[in-house]
């Protein structure tokens, strides 16, 4: 066994030691592809999504120089049919990007995996002439042992993402290999490339458009092998004895494809070892400047960046990112990128205007990413979304103390600004700024929209964290009518109940808006569970 030639089945032997979630139905899929058209295949998933779990699974599975069948007998392949046909049938080539780029160096890693493949098949093939071009010598080690080889490349954009000046380079050497005329079909039986980037753009095409792209955006039939689902992850937690709300509410949300209900699947293994819930995320050179992303002036980002943070969904073009991470014509091109990197997640729906069209919407997918958003947000840059946080911050003071007219002119502030909604017409609108006026409660608070509680769905609650000593807040709004009326309705329709276990303060806030003499309002009491009265 070697490093990079036919690495055995030792990284996936571990894995099946821990707490393993069976993916390798991946496998089928891929065998399906092998020694067809479509046999070069390229998944891009967001970082912690279980890249490198998969890559150690494919060379378990075709690795020819071991035996895998005690490792996958129980697992969904062994009843593929394609199962035994291709099992330990192929030499592989393995290529680890990141860890090759850590070994030779950021300008030689291209020359560094050219003459370690080599040494290896002469190792293993001593009479094989490797005298020849790279290429060359790939082919004549197929006619020497009389197989093809599998390719496996895992983080395979990390030159792009972190070696620039080395794009063009690198996309040649693959170009070599993936694309050269009857050269892949002489080497290659089948190419799985894993990255968190889709490949390259480079123009009219890309440098290696034969591969089958299937990206987080569009994962195509591997939907089901990007992230855990709902089932499996509540399978964990009944095996681990955890919390499987806890676990829902911090690591669910995102969507790939048609799964609606998808979990980060690193977060979830950690929290249910650890029953700690908390945010997972590693510091990474991705994860480093997502700040620097956010600071970008590209547009109205800073307006839509603090709308995701409020928990607003906006609508994305993604056909425009150039699939790498310093290119970047406008605000969509970023938000692309930081929905490939795990930041938000993207969905698609039909156009309410246009019955034949979809649109794409993004937003922020769980409280675990949320957290992240909430660490960068006091240090963002941008002067106009500092001052919304600072008066912010004043408004929530303000609303603990129960200064009323204070708590209106602060709304009415976010009326005015940038961050308004443009029509600015009914309760929703309302709603929407009320929100944004609080943007700076998402690190104190955890915040639900239409709660069913009592008699009647309360319009915004804001419930302390853990770590917060806060009391909790009901909001009620109101269009053309008045402030006393959202309070009113608040103690009638019982919607404290909601928090009937919740031990602490709650403050409730009614909010009204008079289109008539364009006003706002506002009443403040302090609700007392004891006997439902209220301050």
């Amino acid at each position: 066994m070697g490093t990079y030639l036919n690495p055995g089945n030792s990284g996936f032997s571990e894995m099946l030691k821990s707490d393993y979630v069976d993916k390798t139905g991946m496998i089928g899929q891929i065998n399906r592809t092998i020694g067809t058209k479509q046999k070069l295949t390229c998944i891009s998933r967001p970082r912690r999504f279980g890249k490198s779990y998969a890559a150690q699974m494919l060379c378990a599975y075709y690795d020819k120089t071991c035996d895998s069948h005690e490792l996958f007998e129980k697992y969904a392949i062994s009843s593929d049919n394609t199962y035994e046909k291709h099992l330990n049938q192929y030499d592989v080539l393995y290529l680890d990007m990141t860890q090759i780029i850590g070994e030779a160096g950021r300008e030689k890693f291209i020359d560094f995996i050219k003459e370690k493949i080599t040494e290896e098949l002469k190792s293993a093939y001593p009479a094989l002439k490797t005298d020849t071009a790279f290429s060359t010598t790939l082919i004549n080690a197929v006619e020497a042992n009389g197989s093809k080889f599998i390719a496996i490349i895992d983080e395979w954009d990390s030159p792009i993402r972190e070696i620039p000046e080395m794009e063009k380079p690198y996309l040649e050497f693959l170009r070599t290999l993936f694309k050269s005329s009857g050269t892949t079909s002489r080497i290659f039986a089948a190419a799985y490339m894993t990255g968190i980037l889709p490949i390259k753009k480079d123009g009219s095409q890309s440098a290696i458009s034969d591969f089958e792209e299937y990206s987080v955006l569009e994962p195509g039939d591997f939907a089901d092998y990007v992230g855990f689902t709902e089932e499996e992850v509540r399978g964990l937690c009944e095996e681990k004895e955890k919390d499987f709300d806890r676990m829902k509410t911090w690591y669910d949300g995102y969507t790939v494809g048609d799964k609606h209900s998808v979990y980060n699947p690193y977060s979830v293994i950690h929290a249910a070892g650890s029953g700690k819930y908390r945010s997972y995320w590693k510091k990474t050179s991705a994860a480093e400047t997502l700040m620097t992303y956010i600071d970008m002036d590209q547009d109205d980002l800073q307006d839509t960046i603090a709308r995701l943070i409020t928990g607003e969904r906006v609508m994305v073009d993604t056909d425009s990112f150039q699939n790498d991470v310093g290119t970047f014509n406008c605000k969509d091109d970023v938000l692309t990128l930081l929905a490939h990197l795990g930041y938000l997640t993207y969905e698609e729906e039909p156009d309410s205007y246009d019955d034949d069209a979809v649109v794409g919407l993004m937003r922020i997918p769980n409280e675990e990413v949320r957290t992240e958003f909430e660490k960068i947000l006091r240090k963002a840059k941008h002067r106009s979304l500092m001052e919304l946080i600072r008066k912010s911050d004043q408004l929530l003071k303000d609303t603990l103390e129960g200064k009323r007219d204070a708590v209106a002119k602060a709304i009415a502030d976010v009326h005015d600004s940038e961050y308004a909604p443009t029509y600015y017409s009914n309760e929703q609108s309302l709603r929407y700024v009320v929100k944004m006026a609080y943007i700076s409660c998402v690190d104190q608070y955890s915040k639900v929209e239409e709660l069913p509680s009592g008699h009647g769905i309360a319009d915004v609650v804001f419930l302390p964290k853990r770590s917060s000593t806060l009391p909790a807040m009901i909001v009620e709004l109101k269009w053309n009518q008045d402030a006393e009326g959202a309070i009113a309705q608040i103690k009638d329709r019982n919607y404290p109940k909601v928090l009937t276990n919740y031990g602490g303060k709650i403050v409730l806030v009614g909010v009204n808006y008079n289109a008539d003499d364009k006003t706002h309002s506002c009443e403040i009491e302090e609700y007392r569970k004891a006997d439902g009265a209220a301050n």
